[in-house]
């Protein structure tokens, strides 16, 4: 499996919800049953990219594709990941113009039977292109695109997610409670793409440990 991460740091995020994010996926990938998903779980190896997005050409790549095959190797991502420092902090949500990013990004993953994009964002697009527009014009056959919605100033965020930003192969939304949330929505969120869990409605029932 090919997993793609995306954290939005557009002008919205201040430095604490950073820091949210930043710890809540080191901590997630090093919940007790993620890492039970990755190692042992059934799906293969697994290699992962991280990156954060914001405005048009504001996109950093934190980590290059990475394969997860001992305790050693989370336990190296999980720290990178968490001592990340902010590329940007105020630019505008360019949610097309990260999530085409992504696709690029993906083109050169480490040849998977699975390829999934995991973006996360607390807003919709306000600059450029729209998330949609990247189905058509990057490489995103065969991709899942799911979608992380941290609720809070925005109405509808997550149905605008579910409309216009996932795509492809048993694609969902899971919703994190605000920044508080971030961590818990994603080790559910990591547990369920990892072990390919398919469920209905944006919501998982199953709920890792740790």
């Amino acid at each position: 499996m090919a997993l793609v991460l995306a954290l939005d740091v557009s002008s919205s995020v201040d430095a604490v919800e950073y820091d949210q994010q930043r710890l809540g996926l080191a901590l997630a990938l090093n919940a007790a049953d993620v890492r039970h998903a990755i190692l042992r779980g059934g799906t293969g190896d697994v290699a992962i990219a991280v990156y954060e997005w914001s405005g048009m050409r504001q996109q950093t790549l934190h980590l290059d594709w990475t394969a997860l095959r001992t305790e050693r190797d989370i336990d190296a991502v999980v720290a990178a990941l968490g001592g990340m420092e902010r590329g940007y902090d105020d630019f505008p949500t360019a949610l097309g113009y990260g999530l085409s990013y992504g696709a690029t990004l993906m083109a050169r993953a480490p040849h998977c039977a699975r390829h999934v994009i995991n973006i996360s964002g607390d807003g919709e697009n306000n600059h450029g292109f729209g998330p949609e527009l990247v189905r058509k014009h990057f490489p995103l056959e065969g991709v899942t695109v799911n979608g992380l919605v941290i609720s809070g100033d925005v109405p509808g965020i997550a149905a605008y997610y579910r409309e216009h930003v996932i795509s492809g192969p048993g694609a969902f939304v899971e919703i994190a409670d605000g920044f508080d949330g971030f961590e818990t929505a994603m080790a559910r969120k990591l547990f369920r793409e990892i072990n390919d869990i398919m469920l209905g409605g944006a919501t998982p029932s199953t709920r890792p440990r740790g």
